[in-house]
């Protein structure tokens, strides 16, 4: 299994802007949280478990999300931003950071877990373990 984009949309008229990800379903989803960081380039990693399945919306700024497979690790990176809209699914078995590349960026997390179940499932590890963090210059 590898983390997997849905993506979403806007639109604009005279009235405002709607932002949405109109394939993403609650089904599974027991609880959500909210994270910021106190300033930009801001790295918060590696956090894993090995049941609970994470989904990832951006409402607001733009972040750097990477994702690890913790048996093979395999990585995977990817920029979310309240610009383009989308929600990222993060399988059971990864673990997950980010770094956020704009000040105020805002970060909601969904989880497949209630909060004691995700505490009896949580892998921690260094933030530089994986380190994606360094820019590519293009």
């Amino acid at each position: 299994m590898k983390p997997e984009l849905m993506n979403g949309g806007l639109a604009v008229d005279d009235r405002g802007m709607v932002r949405f990800v109109n394939d993403f379903s609650f089904t599974d989803v027991k609880r959500f949280y909210q994270v910021s960081n106190h300033k930009r380039d801001y790295i918060r990693a590696w956090h894993g478990h090995n049941h609970e399945q994470k989904y990832v919306y951006v409402p607001k700024g733009t972040a750097l999300i990477g994702a690890v497979n913790m048996q093979t690790e395999e990585i995977f990176k990817f920029i979310l931003s309240d610009k383009k809209p989308c929600i990222l699914k993060i399988p059971n078995g990864f673990a997950n950071g980010f770094k956020t590349l704009e000040e105020d960026t805002q970060i909601l997390f969904f989880s497949t877990s209630t909060l004691q179940e995700s505490l009896n499932d949580d892998i921690r590890f260094a933030y530089n373990k994986w380190n994606i963090w360094e820019e590519d210059y293009r």
